[in-house]
C-alpha cells in the first residue's frame, strides 16, 4: 500500500460484533481470562495494551517502515524510554539545539546516570571527535527545534555503525511523509504525537519505531509497560484519526511554509530565515537528499532584540502565540523565553509553525506584525 492508503487503513479494525467501519473506544482497563487462565481475546491489563494502542502503534511503524513501534503518553516519554533502556554509564551525542524539553530530562533527570555531549551534528568531523569508547547512542534531531539546523543522516548512521553505536531520529517535525530515517541507517525513530501525527493540537503522545525487534527494544518495550506512561484509549483513537489526514496535510503545511519563508526572506526587518527550504539555508542540499519536501516549521530573527521580537508575537491577529506545532492552526513564539535562562536559541528568534489557513491571510499578519516594530 502506499502511504496515504497506509495513513487511512493500517489503524483502523473493523469491529467483528457490530461491524462498525470505525473503531470503536475500548475504555475497558482489564480483560476477561478464559477457563484455561489465558486471555483469549489477546488483551490483559489495558497498561500493557489495549485494542487502540495497537492500532495506533501499527499504523506508526507502517507509517515508518518499521518492524514495531510503541506508543507513549508524551514525546518526553518516549524519548526517556529510550534513555532509561540505556541503563547507568552510557554515553550519548546529542545536538547542540536539541528540543529542549528532552535536553533537560538528560541534564536533569538522567544527571549522573548518562553523559552527554551537545555538538553540532552538521559538522561530520565533531560527530566522530565526540565519540567515546562507552558512547552507546547518537540522536538525530533534523530539522533541529528550533534552529532548523540540517543535520546528514546516512553519514551519521554510517559512521554510527563502524563504532557499533545505535542511532535514534527524532522525526517529529518531518514525518514519515517528508523523511524516512530508518531508510537512511537508522536503529528508531521517535516521535511526539502531539505534534504533526496527531494534528489538531489536542491531544498529547508520543511514539518510537524500530527497524529491529531486538535486546535494545524488548527493553524499552519493558520500560513501555512497567513504567506505565502509556497513552489512555481515547488518546490512541484521537491520534489514528488524526493520521488519517496526514500526507495531505503535510503537503499543505509545506507550501505554506514555503510561502511565509520567502516572504520573511525578503522582508526588511527579518535579518535571516531559518528554512531548509531556501537555498541560501545551509543544510538545503543535504535536506534536498533526505527529504522528500521541506515541512511546515521555520524561524526568522527579527533585527532588534528580544523586545522587537516580542513586539511582533504580541501583534499577530491569525497566528496564535502558543508553544507546540503540527496543529491546523499557525502558531508562533518568542522561543527563547519559553527555553529558559540557560537557552543557546537567539533572542530575537520567532519560531513559526505555518498552518492550513490561506497563506495569503498568513502573510498579510505577519507583515502587520512586523510593521509594528518601529511603532511606538
Amino acid at each position: 500500500m502506499k502511504i496515504e492508503t497506509i495513513a487511512i487503513h493500517a489503524g483502523n479494525t473493523i469491529d467483528e460484533h457490530s461491524k462498525a467501519a470505525i473503531q470503536p473506544i475500548t475504555l475497558s482497563t482489564t480483560f476477561e481470562r478464559g477457563e484455561d487462565g489465558g486471555y483469549p481475546g489477546g488483551f490483559m491489563y489495558s497498561r500493557a495494551d489495549n485494542p487502540n494502542r495497537k492500532s495506533l502503534e501499527n499504523v506508526i511503524a507502517k507509517l515508518e517502515g518499521a518492524e514495531e513501534a510503541a506508543a507513549f503518553s508524551s514525546g518526553n516519554a518516549a524519548g526517556g524510554a529510550v534513555f532509561q533502556a540505556l541503563g547507568p554509564g552510557a554515553h550519548i551525542i546529542a545536538p547542540d539545539d536539541m528540543y529542549h524539553g528532552l535536553r533537560n530530562q538528560l541534564l536533569q533527570i538522567f544527571n549522573g546516570i548518562i553523559e552527554v555531549d551537545f555538538i553540532d551534528l552538521s559538522n561530520l568531523a565533531d560527530v566522530k571527535n565526540a565519540i567515546k569508547t562507552d558512547t552507546k547512542l547518537i540522536w538525530i534531531e533534523t530539522p533541529s527545534n528550533p534552529q532548523l539546523k540540517v543535520c546528514d543522516i546516512k553519514a551519521i548512521t554510517d559512521i554510527a555503525k563502524e563504532h557499533g553505536i545505535m542511532v535514534v531520529c527524532d522525526n517529529t517535525f518531518s514525518t514519515p511523509m517528508l523523511q524516512r530515517p530508518l531508510e537512511l541507517g537508522c536503529d528508531l525513530v521517535m516521535h511526539s504525537t502531539t505534534k504533526y501525527l496527531g494534528g489538531h493540537s489536542d491531544v498529547i503522545g508520543g511514539a518510537l519505531a524500530t527497524r529491529e525487534n531486538n535486546d535494545f527494544w524488548k527493553k524499552i518495550k519493558n520500560v513501555q509497560v512497567l513504567s506505565g506512561a502509556v497513552p489512555a484509549p481515547f488518546d490512541c483513537y484521537m491520534t489514528v484519526r488524526g493520521i488519517k489526514t496526514l500526507p495531505y496535510r503535510m503537503r499543505a503545511h509545506t507550501e505554506n511554509a514555503g510561502l511565509v519563508a520567502n516572504f520573511l526572506d525578503s522582508h526588511e526587518l527579518v535579518e535571516k530565515v531559518f528554512y531548509p527550504g531556501l537555498k541560501d539555508h545551509p543544510g538545503h542540499e543535504i535536506a534536498k537528499k533526505q527529504m522528500s519536501s521541506f515541512g511546515g516549521m521555520l524561524s526568522f530573527l527579527v533585527k532588534g532584540g528580544s523586545d522587537e521580537a516580542r513586539k511582533v508575537v504580541n501583534s499577530v491577529k491569525i497566528f496564535t502565540q502558543a508553544t507546540s506545532l503540527g496543529g491546523v492552526e499557525s502558531l508562533i513564539e518568542h522561543r527563547a523565553s519559553i527555553e529558559g535562562p540557560d537557552t543557546k536559541t537567539p533572542q530575537n528568534l520567532i519560531r513559526v509553525s505555518v498552518g492550513l489557513e490561506n497563506s495569503e491571510d498568513l502573510i498579510e499578519d505577519l507583515n502587520q506584525a512586523l510593521g509594528q516594530i518601529n511603532k511606538n
